[in-house]
């Protein structure tokens, strides 16, 4: 089944799993303001269905996304004539809730990466919960050579993904990144050929989505709560815990398993 769709992000919708693909490949999938909003409206749009539990965000083409558009900073960037400091932020802010969707949402996010993933585009991948890239893949952190400072949640997600040392590292010396290095040093969770990127991305969204829907929800949101206080970290994971065991699913997992049987869950 097919989503509606524009030309700068399209949604194939097949079950439990979305594919949104960004789609300028002529611009290497740069951001334009046009791709950054219907991508904002399409994550909503499925979390607001409640019908997709897994997505794949991808690029069409060769590459999955660059990041910022350098013709328009070329134009001028950010600093608009008419809009102060604020209103730029502003702006800014509603364009990166694409990584607080893609890391907070219920969805199980999956960036299947081939090409270059830079700036923006890296950060919007580093948002996604697994990475999956292609042997043609070279990541970039680009912001400070173009003048820029870091956006989408960037800094903040690859400290967590690589620790301090690592993005430092990435953000200082914008050192490009081959498919191998960063599977070493855990950016992504698997390399493929490139001709093989989509089917893996695929097969691992499929498997996620064959999961129990309620406890892979919690399991996520676990795993993203950043209260830095353990005791309130243990008492919202033991809540979620107690109410993923509350359901039927927790129950068919439990009958399944002693019955050598493999489990069909329903998401209550």
């Amino acid at each position: 089944m097919h989503a509606p769709t524009s030309h700068a992000a399209t949604i194939e919708i097949a079950g439990a799993v979305a594919t949104l693909t960004l789609n300028r490949p002529d611009k290497r999938n740069s951001f334009s303001d046009e791709l950054v909003s219907e991508t904002r409206s399409a994550l909503e749009h499925l979390v607001e269905s409640g019908e997709v539990r897994v997505l794949i965000l991808t690029g069409a083409g060769a590459h999955f996304s660059v990041g910022g558009d350098l013709d328009k900073f070329s134009a001028g960037g950010f600093t608009k004539d008419d809009a102060s400091l604020e209103a730029s932020v502003r702006e800014l802010l509603g364009a990166t809730q694409i990584s607080v969707l893609l890391r907070e949402s219920p969805l199980i996010t999956i960036a299947a990466v081939r090409g270059g993933c830079a700036g923006a585009g890296l950060s919007i991948a580093a948002a996604c919960d697994l990475r999956v890239a292609s042997d043609t893949a070279v990541f970039r952190t680009a912001f400070l050579d173009a003048g820029l400072s870091g956006d989408f949640g960037g800094t903040w997600l690859l400290t967590r993904l690589l620790g301090e040392a690592k993005a430092k590292e990435l953000f200082f010396l914008n050192d490009k990144v081959g498919a191998r290095e960063a599977l070493r040093i855990g950016l992504v969770t698997q390399v493929v050929p490139d001709d093989e990127l989509d089917a893996a991305a695929s097969a691992l969204a499929e498997r996620l989505a064959a999961k129990p829907p309620i406890a892979l929800r919690n399991v996520k949101a676990n795993l993203t709560d950043t209260t830095p206080e353990f005791a309130l970290a243990i008492a919202r994971e033991a809540r979620r815990n107690i109410s993923s065991g509350r359901t039927r699913d927790a129950v068919e997992a439990a009958s399944a398993f002693l019955e050598k049987r493999q489990p069909v869950f329903v998401g209550r």
